[in-house]
């Protein structure tokens, strides 16, 4: 039978607003690439992102330009050279795994070699905000024993001092999006220390990133808009210690598998991440989580509400997704 393909796009509202150093947000946008086949339903949901020039509209457009190839068996591995990587391959490399494990009764954890999926410590992310404000916002988190705190540039040693005196016990991670300038790399690195901040996530723009290999680095960087593909390693090594894994960057969970793998060989750490979006767009990401050093899949819990069946998370844990959801 002829595989269909169907593409939605959809809204879901955020708990609140969304504030990272580019802006705020009170809705995910995501796209949900559906293909049917014999009987069987396989589904991946992307989260278009105008970082890296992607719009909605585009990303719908891009996948219906695919359904002829999706009706002619389209595979995995002729997507991924066929398709640049983004949040539209995404979708259907997503898709595809899915539809794979409804088809072969197998879970996508198997196809893919991996051991089964376990409960998760995954981070909460707190927007950026005054520190008052972060403060509290960690405070009322006091069930997540990871925070990961977004920051803007000016005066992010005051929000992370503030956050650390608030929650003494947690584990802190943060991601300035790019927000630093190199004049101000050296001071906010060593207040990042001294709050024993675990990791910084994408200090400085990704193309005036040479600062991070010129200085020692008290706390490990992570790569995050320098990283997409494999592709990207050359230029990380010497400047980063870690790499954070998006399946929206990645193109899909087939190229985030083996950036994972060639990550590794070179030495650096493995972080697995998201853009907001449902439990359709963290589950194949789940995958990843046995291969990381850190996790930060907390995309449904930063909405109004999920999709049905979701992800059940307790606390700051992530149990695996359910195979109605997704794999």
């Amino acid at each position: 039978m002829t595989a269909r393909l169907e593409i939605a796009a959809e809204s879901w509202p955020i708990r609140g607003r969304f504030t990272i150093s580019r802006g705020s947000r009170t809705e995910a946008e995501v796209v949900v690439a559906t293909i049917a086949r014999d009987g069987h339903v396989g589904r991946g949901e992307c989260v278009p992102y105008g970082r890296y020039g992607e719009t909605v509209e585009g990303v719908v457009a891009t996948l219906r330009a695919e359904a002829a190839a999706v009706a002619a068996g389209l595979d995995r591995e002729t997507l991924r050279h066929t398709m640049p990587a983004g949040a539209a391959r995404n979708a259907l490399d997503c898709a595809l795994w899915d539809l794979e494990a409804k088809a072969s009764g197998r879970p996508a954890h198997e196809l893919a070699g991996l051991a089964g999926p376990k409960p998760l410590t995954t981070a909460f992310t707190l927007s950026l905000g005054e520190p008052a404000k972060m403060a509290a916002d960690a405070t009322a988190a006091a069930d997540r024993p990871l925070l990961k705190l977004k920051l803007g540039g000016d005066g992010d040693a005051a929000r992370v001092a503030a956050v650390r005196a608030a929650r003494p016990d947690a584990r802190l991670i943060v991601d300035a999006n790019e927000a630093w300038r190199r004049d101000a790399l050296e001071r906010n690195l060593a207040a990042m220390a001294a709050a024993a901040v675990e990791l910084v996530e994408q200090p400085l723009p990704a193309d005036d990133d040479l600062g991070l290999a010129e200085i020692a680095r008290p706390v490990p960087v992570c790569a995050d808009e320098a990283a997409h593909t494999a592709q990207s390693l050359d230029r990380l090594r010497g400047k980063y210690d870690m790499v954070n894994i998006k399946l929206d960057k990645t193109g899909g969970l087939t190229e985030a598998l083996d950036f994972a793998a060639a990550a590794r060989a070179v030495g650096l750490r493995i972080m697995v991440g998201c853009m907001v979006g449902t439990s359709l767009a963290m589950a194949p990401a789940v995958l990843l989580g046995g291969l990381a050093d850190f996790v930060d899949l907390d995309g449904p819990l930063l909405l109004a509400r999920d999709r049905e069946p979701g992800i059940r998370f307790a606390g700051g844990t992530l149990h695996p997704p359910p195979r109605a959801l997704w794999g």
